[in-house]
């Protein structure tokens, strides 16, 4: 999945989408994606996973730069949008690990 797509986008829904999102955030994090990770916010149904990311930057679990690789936009077009304008950042944290292309 991960080599035939541009780009990973969520909609609402339980484990599984949770466990996807944050699994190409992870990959985005150590360097291994360059491709832009969004959610589609529908109703603010996303609202307290948010919360609980800015929390963890807050408590220093995680860097706002890492928080920031999730775009999030309860309208599908304006999330496209940041799409073409987004660039995932190179940001230093594992020696050694091959960036994936």
């Amino acid at each position: 999945m991960y080599d035939l797509s541009d780009g990973f986008i969520a909609l609402p829904g339980g484990f599984g989408t949770i466990e996807e999102v944050t699994e190409i955030l992870t990959w985005s994090q150590l360097g291994l994606n360059k491709k832009p990770c969004g959610i589609i916010n529908v109703n603010s149904y996303f609202n307290t996973l948010l919360s609980f990311f800015d929390g963890a930057v807050a408590e220093e679990f995680m860097k706002q730069e890492h928080r920031d690789m999730l775009l999030a936009e309860e309208s599908p077009k304006v999330l496209l949008e940041k799409f073409y304008s987004c660039k995932v950042p190179s940001i230093e944290k594992w020696v050694g690990i091959k960036t994936r292309t």
